[in-house]
């Protein structure tokens, strides 16, 4: 007799590793943002302004990524 239902399938290694990066690279695009607000002198506005770009340019890979394999339904609140 079934109590609880249908099992749902554990999410894969590379699912759980996309979605780790994903929040990890979240977390890198607050950082630069931060560090971007806090610099005066221009070389290192430069450089957060070329460390935000690339990590914008890579939470969007990874998102959808993470669209065409379907994990982000899972995880909607990490973004």
């Amino acid at each position: 007799m079934k109590m609880f239902g249908k099992k749902k399938s554990p999410a894969k290694y590379d699912e759980k590793y996309l979605l780790q990066e994903l929040m990890m690279t979240k977390k890198a695009m607050y950082t630069a943002y931060s560090n971007l607000d806090n610099v005066t002198d221009p070389d290192l506005i430069d450089c957060y302004i070329y460390q935000l770009n690339s990590e914008q340019k890579r939470y969007n890979y990874l998102l959808a990524k993470a669209k065409r394999i379907s994990v982000i339904h899972v995880w909607i609140l990490i973004l």
